[in-house]
């Protein structure tokens, strides 16, 4: 991509201005701070990391205002996928709900998962409203003077099909796009975006998100299969749909968007979070993406490091909320 090039060149001048900065997260949502939610997602196509993905927000729903749950483009889920780790959640709700009582119930989150598109965008870059971009839209029009973080798990095509039939939400909507995979998947939607939709507030995280699976300290719990192993089988309905999926193994590819909500301070990607830190894109003013700083790369993935080196605190939390579904509170 072109403005990756741009960043490379202005990230000089980043540094520069940036070079004081907090080293720890910001607090987030674990430290009381409250997001309302979307969630775009391919899950059930075929990478089952987004069942993964999906089990892990889940049992941190607690600590968000979920608004929707989206099937999105470009595998052939549906929205009875989502619904599938709905009723795992069902399973462990009456422990979950021992640990807090803002769990939300199994039957609010059935009512907002959503159908959106089934195919990615056509040569506009937009089509026919789904049930999922009208609902995106729904949700931003609500009278919260909170912005709406819409994390992009597969293709963006629900969420330029939003912005094409009504553009006024693009100021209330906050985007953390898992790109990649999924940008090539539906290159027509992402485009259109690029094009119409300039000041839309968006990360694209190319290469960052890997850094969940890739890099970071390991230790005897901490790999991952043995996280798996040791920290998720035998931990409820939900460690039960999570603990063969990928081979056994820890890959949640999408979580970064989430774990950038947890630890971090969501209005300023800039600064350190669970879910990686960004640069911002020379030609948008308020886009950003991944830090082209090869320090901060794992292998050939630009800014993994800056997810990795949090492995073993978002793990750490990760298996605490896994044991919430095998023991009620005390």
């Amino acid at each position: 991509m072109r403005w990756h090039r741009a960043a490379v060149i202005a990230v000089g001048v980043w540094f520069a201005v940036t070079a004081v900065r907090a080293e720890a997260p910001g607090p987030g949502a674990l430290g009381g701070n409250r997001y309302r939610v979307i969630v775009s997602t391919d899950i059930g196509g075929g990478d089952e990391d987004d069942i993964q993905s999906m089990i892990h927000y889940l049992l941190y729903a607690d600590l968000f205002d979920t608004e929707g749950l989206v099937s999105s483009p470009p595998q052939q889920g549906r929205k009875d996928d989502i619904l599938k780790v709905i009723d795992a959640y069902e399973k462990d709700y009456p422990n979950l709900r021992t640990w807090s009582d803002r769990y939300p119930a199994p039957e609010f989150l059935r009512s907002i998962s959503k159908q959106g598109a089934t195919a990615p965008a056509p040569a506009a870059g937009y089509d026919r409203p789904t049930e999922g971009s009208r609902w995106i839209i729904r949700c931003a029009h609500r009278k919260d003077p909170r912005p709406l973080h819409v994390l992009v798990w597969g293709a963006i095509t629900d969420v330029a099909q939003a912005l094409h039939d009504d553009p006024a939400i693009r100021d209330r909507l906050r985007v953390y796009f898992i790109a990649s995979w999924n940008l090539r998947h539906d290159r027509n939607a992402f485009a259109y975006i690029e094009q119409h939709h300039k000041d839309l507030w968006m990360i694209v995280c190319d290469t960052t998100f890997r850094g969940w699976y890739m890099g970071g300290e390991r230790g005897p719990a901490l790999g991952n299969r043995t996280f798996v192993e040791q920290h998720v089988k035998g931990h409820g309905a939900l460690g039960e749909m999570f603990a063969p999926l990928k081979g056994g193994q820890i890959k949640m590819g999408d979580t970064p968007s989430v774990a950038f909500l947890l630890r971090g301070t969501p209005e300023d990607p800039t600064q350190p979070s669970w879910g990686g830190r960004f640069v911002p894109r020379p030609d948008r003013p308020h886009g950003w993406i991944d830090d082209p700083d090869p320090i901060l790369a794992e292998g050939d993935k630009t800014g993994a490091k800056t997810v990795s080196r949090w492995r073993v605190d978002y793990l750490g939390d990760f298996a605490k909320r896994l044991d919430r579904c095998r023991t009620a509170a005390k």
